[in-house]
This record gives C-alpha cells, sequence and structure tokens, in this order.
C-alpha cells in the first residue's frame, strides 16, 4: 500500500513546529515585546498556504513587525499629544532590552521604506542572500546592491537625526 500524500494540514504543522521559534525571536528583536511578537508570528502562520516557502513566513512575519513599530509610533504621538493618557509601567524584560540605540535603530527601521527595512532585518537575521531573495521575490543578483543601498538609506537617516553615530 503506498503512503499517503501530505495533507496540507501536516505541513503546515511540521513547518510550524520547525520556523514558530525562530520567526517569533525575529518578530521580538524588531518589537522588543515577546508576547506580542508571539501572537504576530501566529498571525503570520494563520496567513500561511500551500506552496509557500518559509522565506515567506520569514518576511511576512517582518513586514508584521515593521507595522507593529509604525502603530506604536503612531501611539506614541497621540499619547504625547494627548497627555492625559499614561504609558504603563514596562515590565521587567522592556527595561532589561531597552537602550538608547536599540530605540535609535527601531526608530530609524521604522522611518525606512518598507523593502529596505526587510532587507536589513531578513540580513541581520543571518538569512542567505538566496533566502532573501526568495523570501523578497527578487532577482538573487540584486540582493546585494539594495542590500548596500539600504544600508547606507539606514546610515544617512541615522545620522540625519541622531548625528554622528
Amino acid at each position: 500500500m503506498a503512503a499517503a500524500a501530505p495533507t496540507p494540514r501536516s505541513d503546515l504543522e511540521a513547518i510550524f513546529d520547525a520556523q514558530y521559534a525562530p520567526i517569533a525571536r525575529a518578530i521580538a528583536r524588531v518589537i522588543r515585546d515577546p508576547g506580542r511578537a508571539e501572537e504576530l508570528a501566529v498571525e503570520a502562520f494563520l496567513k500561511w498556504r500551500p506552496g509557500h516557502t518559509t522565506g515567506w513566513l520569514y518576511r511576512t512575519g517582518v513586514r508584521l513587525a515593521l507595522d507593529e513599530l509604525r502603530r506604536q509610533a503612531r501611539g506614541e504621538r497621540y499619547r504625547g499629544f494627548l497627555g492625559w493618557l499614561r504609558t504603563p509601567p514596562p515590565t521587567p524584560e522592556q527595561q532589561q532590552s531597552s537602550g538608547e540605540e536599540q530605540e535609535r535603530v527601531r526608530t530609524v527601521l521604522g522611518s525606512l521604506n518598507r523593502r529596505d527595512a526587510e532587507l536589513l532585518l531578513l540580513r541581520n537575521e543571518g538569512l542567505a542572500y538566496s533566502e532573501i531573495a526568495a523570501a523578497l521575490e527578487m532577482n538573487p543578483a540584486s540582493v546585494g546592491t539594495l542590500l548596500s543601498r539600504a544600508q547606507q538609506t539606514f546610515r544617512k537617516e541615522y545620522v540625519r537625526r541622531y548625528g554622528k553615530p
């Protein structure tokens, strides 16, 4: 008797088991909130369809993290504007992981265009150029040039906002 072909459900389960933790960690590095990162990682998996690659999951996770950064930035603007809203005290994890430099990097990443931020974050996660190309659906030969441009854009924006690094 022939073995049954894997079902989409078993494919998702296998990919979830193998990729959930790394994707949640990647998101947590961006947004500094491990609990929210887990929620966003689950959201990325809920969007997964048969045929999508693990690179697609990373790209989706990074996009969700960037969207969360932008949501947080909008919330901070409104809190500052409205003054009467109080922010909750930071958790011990947030206190430990927060630092002025990390906050600056997050702010600059949130201000970059989506592709540049995705390139930088995926490369920072250790993905190879070929994996980045697959995740962002681009020509592998272009990744190096685009990554270099994204790094230059990041540096210029950082210096513009905060002066010399």
